[in-house]
């Protein structure tokens, strides 16, 4: 079933497997896609996968976070990007759609502290995302330029000749900031009611869709289930309860999704969960060694920032493991159910995101309606030939483990697999995170020592 072709509006697929998004810093420091960028895509359009969806590309100046992700905020990254797309699409049947983004007070990191980076729907504190110790509310004014760097970043993803647009309104970046109700305690026109919190990601529909014309592929990546008690977590405000712990369930989430066909969107892109990563959108084992680097590398931003490296260096792992660990586990097709109901409420295709190697476990999701297509991630890391393997096999012979070491290290580090458990050494895993965008170094292929850490797939 998922070697099977799919269409998505005016793009045909030769099948039903997409690279999910997914950024490391390997772009120059200004934003600018790099050769070291094309290589590192070029491994998925040569692997099999019908499309890739690019790593979050940044829409504003200010926010351009993790440094050496790339951006899109200015007319200069166009050619560079057409550029790159016709050599990591060429001589393949890959697509290529860009995800715009905008982190918004969930800011990874920054060369220096910048009000910018906090700006938000309303006034919160957030101990584990996001490095400033507080966010600030938008202005109008500042929504309404939010809104137009959305639509002129969509409008040079048509230039640069891609395949379409994906705005995520998911990862607890700004869009989602303004969906969430925990974040969004606005009592003016883009807060205090669902069809407040909704219009800010309605203007940028509409604005994006007039910036790249009825026939450009447009989706939108969305949270079903906002579930913000995970990663346990330090917030304030803490009242009202229901949305401190709980957000967006799938009454809100099937509506937003009726609100955004009607706006015109080509498909819908689902996953789950609050903030980058969390135990929902990344199902698998939590990354405490990833989350300890990452805090360490910040620290100096702000007092939060030290404060939240300061835990993580004076309390012991194992405690680190039992407290902020809590709600990480494997979990198949994690987000598949959540596709499938909000499948039945719209009739444009929906992709589900989440716990996807197996490949009984993917032709089940597709087999059974759940969704259209599936966006894999950690997986294609490990094998970057998994759609092939899975041609000849169920799982690919040294599978992924879900340790999900590459999404905490992201920020900070070369992007790759970190799990030394499938390698033979530490310097076969080594050359392998390098090699993945180095252009004259062949990909390592990972021998574990040992039988790697079984999965469990029903």
């Amino acid at each position: 079933m998922f070697r099977e072709p799919c269409r998505i509006g005016n793009v045909a697929f030769t099948n039903r497997v997409l690279r999910s998004s997914m950024g490391g810093r390997n772009c120059f420091y200004d934003g600018t896609v790099s050769p070291a960028f094309i290589h590192f895509e070029r491994r998925f359009a040569q692997s099999g996968v019908a499309g890739i969806i690019s790593a979050t590309i940044s829409v504003n100046k200010e926010r351009m976070s993790p440094l050496e992700y790339p951006s899109l905020y200015d007319e200069r990254f166009v050619v560079p990007l057409r550029d790159a797309v016709r050599q990591i699409t060429a001589g393949t049947d890959c697509r290529y759609i860009v995800q715009l983004g905008d982190t918004g007070a969930h800011t990874h990191t920054s060369l220096k502290p910048q009000d910018q980076d906090r700006i938000s729907a309303s006034p919160f504190f957030d101990l584990l995302y996001g490095y400033h110790n507080r966010s600030r509310k938008m202005t109008e004014d500042e929504i309404k330029a939010a809104v137009a760097s959305f639509a002129a970043a969509a409008r040079r993803v048509l230039a640069a000749k891609c395949d379409g647009v994906e705005v995520t309104a998911s990862k607890g970046y700004l869009i989602h900031q303004f969906l969430n109700p925990f974040t969004n305690r606005r009592d003016d026109a883009y807060g205090g009611s669902i069809d407040g919190r909704f219009r800010f990601l309605e203007e940028i529909v509409r604005a994006v869709r007039q910036a790249v014309g009825r026939e450009f592929l447009f989706g939108v990546r969305l949270s079903a289930k906002d579930f913000n008690y995970l990663p346990i977590n330090i917030r304030w405000p803490l009242f009202p309860l229901r949305d401190y712990f709980g957000g967006n369930d799938l009454p809100e989430t099937t509506y937003y999704a009726r609100r955004l066909e009607q706006l015109g969107v080509d498909y819908l892109h689902i996953d789950s969960g609050f903030g980058f990563p969390n135990p929902k959108g990344s199902p698998g084992d939590y990354p405490d060694e990833g989350f300890q680097n990452f805090v360490n590398a910040t620290r100096y931003l702000s007092a939060k920032a030290r404060a939240r490296a300061a835990v993580f260096n004076i309390v012991p792992a194992a405690v680190r493991k039992k407290v902020f660990g809590l709600g990480y586990r494997f979990q198949p097709a994690a987000n598949a159910d959540f596709a499938a109901a909000i499948r039945r409420v719209v009739s444009i295709p929906v992709i589900a995101n989440g716990g996807f190697q197996d490949r009984r476990v993917i032709n089940h999701a597709l087999n059974t309606g759940k969704c259209d297509m599936v966006a894999i991630a950690r997986p294609l890391l490990a094998n970057p030939d998994l759609v092939r393997q899975l041609a000849a096999a169920d799982m690919p012979a040294n599978p992924c483990s879900f340790c999900t070491l590459c999404c905490s290290q992201t920020a900070v580090s070369p992007l790759g697999c970190y799990d030394q458990r499938r390698f033979s050494s530490l310097e076969q895993m080594m050359d392998q995170i390098i090699a993945w965008s180095s252009p004259n170094m062949e990909m390592p292929v990972a021998r574990p020592a040992a039988p790697p850490a079984t999965v469990t797939t029903p």
